[in-house]
C-alpha cells in the first residue's frame, strides 16, 4: 500500500509512505548482485517492488530483512531509475502484526 501526497517527476517530490514485505533484493528476490533493501507491495491489484537507494537509513535497517522477509513501513521520496521504482528512505520501521 502506498500513500501519495504528490507523485511526480519534479525535483521537489513529496515524501510517501510504502507498506509491504521488506526483502533483500539479492538474497530473497535474486534480482541484483549485491544486498539491497526492497519492499514488495500491491498497487491497483498489481505487485510492485520498490528498491531502496543506498543511504544510512537503508544500510542500518538491512540486517532486519536480509535473510528473512518482514512486514515494513518506509517513508521517503520515490523516483524511477531504469524502469524500477526507487525509494530514498528517510525512515523504515518493522510493522508489528
Amino acid at each position: 500500500m502506498v500513500s501519495l501526497s504528490s507523485f511526480g517527476a519534479d525535483k521537489e517530490a513529496k515524501e510517501v509512505t510504502v507498506s509491504g514485505e521488506g526483502k533483500c533484493a539479492k538474497c530473497s528476490l535474486h534480482q541484483v548482485d549485491k544486498c539491497q533493501n526492497a519492499i514488495e507491495t500491491t498497487e491497483n491489484g498489481q505487485k510492485v517492488t520498490y528498491y531502496l537507494t543506498k543511504n544510512k537509513v537503508a544500510d542500518a535497517f538491512h540486517d532486519n530483512i536480509c535473510q528473512e522477509a518482514h512486514k515494513v513501513k518506509a517513508t521517503g521520496k520515490v523516483h524511477e531509475e531504469n524502469g524500477k521504482k526507487m525509494l530514498t528512505a528517510s525512515k523504515i520501521d518493522l510493522v508489528k502484526e
